[in-house]
């Protein structure tokens, strides 16, 4: 059997390929477009993107970020989601092995990938990923390490209930949406796919970093008092961080107590 390395790097390239029909979802999902047909476009002159500009990073690298037709800039954005999603995907196989874990644990990453973007850009978490996230995550629960059907539906409906009271909280004390259904929706995914325990290590790291961003934008006079932020983005990285991490911070905080 070729060596741990071997898989790690092929799972990394192969991250590469996904991250870059996640920019494809990125770009069109949100507009109610076909995320297959037709072939990628320059969005600012309409060429068709040659298939030898079409390669994951590198690309965008040769061509100094712009089109080749009409030297339009294109957005780092794409080299990053494509790195992202590169070493989500490795960081699964690094951390399961080749196994059937590894490989679900990369599809979460790439679809928490996918929802934060989308969240940045338009404040929208399309039920198109969320949803059918949330079966995928429950179908796949015999085939993960730490697999169990009934953990996982606690999740789900731990994750959803959880987000509407406290989004429900937050409209009676401030007296506006804090937030929507599609993080609910959200919430419900990653506790199908990580449980109950994942849902609190998620909420916890979202609601930190979404403070100290907050507070910081706010410092700067970048955002209001009632500008909104993007909480998707913050879910997807507590997510990761439950993910990948999730399991030693549970324990400790357990043995602390």
């Amino acid at each position: 059997m070729p060596p741990l390395g071997f898989f790690v790097v092929y799972a990394g390239l192969v991250g590469l390929i996904v991250g870059s029909y996640l920019n494809v979802v990125v770009h069109r999902l949100p507009h109610q477009q076909s995320t297959v047909l037709p072939r990628s476009r320059c969005p600012k002159c309409g060429a068709a993107i040659r298939a030898r500009d079409n390669l994951p990073v590198l690309s965008w690298l040769l061509l100094r970020g712009r089109c080749r037709d009409c030297g339009a800039p294109i957005s780092v954005r794409y080299p990053l989601i494509e790195l992202l999603t590169g070493a989500l995907s490795a960081g699964a196989v690094l951390r399961s092995g080749p196994t059937f874990t590894a490989v679900g644990a990369a599809l979460f990453c790439a679809a928490l990938v996918a929802l934060a973007a989308i969240d940045v850009e338009h404040f929208l978490l399309p039920d198109r990923i969320t949803l059918p996230g949330i079966v995928i995550a429950l179908a796949m629960q015999p085939l993960l390490a730490w697999g169990a059907l009934p953990n996982a539906l606690q999740g789900a409906l731990f994750g959803a209930g959880i987000a509407l009271v406290m989004a429900g909280l937050w409209e009676v004390l401030r007296g506006v949406e804090g937030m929507g259904l599609g993080d609910v929706k959200m919430l419900a995914m990653i506790g199908a796919f990580l449980g109950v325990h994942g849902v609190v290590v998620t909420l916890v790291f979202a609601s930190l970093a979404g403070s100290l961003v907050g507070v910081t934008l706010l410092a700067r006079g970048a955002i209001e008092l009632q500008g909104k932020l993007p909480f998707g983005l913050f879910l997807a990285l507590g997510a990761a961080v439950a993910l990948f991490a999730g399991e030693p911070l549970v324990r400790s905080y357990l043995a602390l107590l």
